[in-house]
């Protein structure tokens, strides 16, 4: 849709802000990358499009993926933060674009935690 004029603009930004109200009402799925400063030079910016891109192609309903600045374990980045439901959230460590699509396929879908790239702290 072209923007040609402010009434326009305005149209567009309420659309995207209720689209994003139910998306926000209907998730029954939490991810959180971590964006901070060494988080993007560990390679986080990878991994979001990599879970964006997996959820996309699954087309996996319920799902809110946000992102969140520094969260001081700057060791273990690029950071994934996963939470199902009520259920404690999870921390993933050293996510790669290709982990971050196992992550979606066996945490976010099939609700089984990848043990191995927890994060304890």
């Amino acid at each position: 849709m072209p923007v040609k004029s402010l009434e326009d603009l305005k149209k567009i930004k309420e659309e995207a802000l209720a689209k994003r109200q139910i998306r926000n009402a209907n998730a029954r799925a939490r991810v959180t990358v971590a964006m901070g400063t060494c988080g993007i030079a560990a390679g986080a910016r990878d991994t979001m499009k990599a879970i964006l891109d997996e959820i996309e192609k699954d087309a996996v309903p319920g799902v809110l993926v946000t992102q969140t600045g520094c969260i001081g374990l700057c060791e273990f980045e690029p950071i994934v933060h996963v939470q199902i439901g009520d259920s404690p959230q999870v921390t993933y460590g050293k996510v790669t674009p290709e982990r971050a699509r196992a992550i979606v396929d066996e945490h976010v879908v099939g609700n089984k935690v990848i043990q191995e790239w927890v994060v304890t702290r």
